[in-house]
């Protein structure tokens, strides 16, 4: 009797092709404009929580490289990693979310100021809060479509 073994998940260039994990470019590439946009500005008070909002970029930056290179190379094959995967993107979600609200907070502040020295750090945080937003979101999407696949598997 001939078993066929399906692959739990994706590997090598279909990841490219597969639902969730197509998420992975736009998370690099939002995710990376929150890390630079927040670390181009170079007016920061000490009650500032901005390393906070660069910690969770760059850590969900690293982490999603390293899902990445992982799924590419096929090392995922293990009945453990669709749970792995819905766990971290659960996380990142949870992470970036955190790191949204704290950034709109104190680009709120700051456009209440309304110093002709701040204006250009506040014009890049509200551009890094858009991108926030925006990377939270296709982080939950991941999340949700990930969760349906382990749902299945």
């Amino acid at each position: 009797m001939a078993s066929t073994t399906m692959a739990v998940l994706p590997t090598g260039g279909t990841i490219f092709t597969s639902i969730p994990d197509v998420f992975f470019i736009p998370e690099f590439v939002f995710g990376g404009l929150v890390w630079m946009l927040v670390a181009s500005t170079r007016i920061v008070q000490m009650e500032n929580p901005m390393g906070w909002v660069m910690f969770v970029s760059v850590f969900c930056f690293v982490m999603t490289t390293l899902l990445f290179f992982i799924y590419l190379f096929g090392a995922n094959q293990n009945r453990v990693w669709p749970s792995l995967d819905v766990a971290y993107h659960f996380f990142a979600v949870v992470l970036y979310l955190s790191a949204s609200v704290i950034l709109a907070y104190i680009t709120v502040l700051e456009g209440s100021l309304a110093s002709i020295f701040i204006f250009k750090s506040y014009k890049l945080h509200v551009s890094a809060v858009v991108m926030s937003y925006v990377a939270t979101l296709l982080y939950f999407l991941h999340t949700i479509f990930s969760a349906m696949r382990w749902k299945r598997s």
